[in-house]
């Protein structure tokens, strides 16, 4: 039963190191595709502001991306525990909801200066975007609350 365990935790080490250099390889792409937007709109001189949006956005997500690649590869394949694991894990998930909550803030911005330049009756979508922010820090006020109180016990 040992050899079947140990080969089990080496393919399971395998899978989650691609997993986590794909992501990170995807995180650093976005993060360069934003960069590489913004000098191009310098040159052509159109669009800065869509561009310099846009690239906030995608620098926002990337490091959210970044940040999972990194919890994986340290918990998944170098075993890197200790003994507040439960916690690490809270403050990577609410690092990680911040950051998409950040992100869906952003884009409804940039909806909403799209909508009212085109049609007014377009600012629907972006109300719902930005609906979906603030639950988002709502149910993340809920959720620090609630592991606060179960720390606590």
């Amino acid at each position: 039963m040992n050899i079947s365990k140990h080969l089990s935790e080496i393919i399971s080490g395998v899978v989650y190191t691609l997993i986590s250099l794909s992501l990170g390889f995807i995180s650093l792409t976005m993060i360069g595709s934003a960069l590489y937007e913004i000098w191009t709109s310098l040159h052509e001189k159109t669009l800065l502001a869509k561009a310099l949006l846009d690239a906030v956005g995608f620098i926002v997500i990337g490091t959210a991306v970044f940040d999972v690649s990194r919890f994986l590869l340290e918990e998944e394949v170098l075993k890197i525990h200790g003994e507040e694991t439960s916690l690490k894990q809270r403050t990577t998930l609410i690092k990680f909801l911040i950051i998409i909550t950040i992100a869906i803030s952003l884009e409804a911005l940039v909806f909403i200066f799209t909508a009212a330049k085109q049609d007014i009756s377009l600012l629907v979508y972006p109300t719902f975007l930005l609906l979906t922010a603030v639950m988002l820090v709502i149910g993340l006020g809920f959720y620090q609350k609630m592991s606060r109180e179960e720390q606590h016990l």
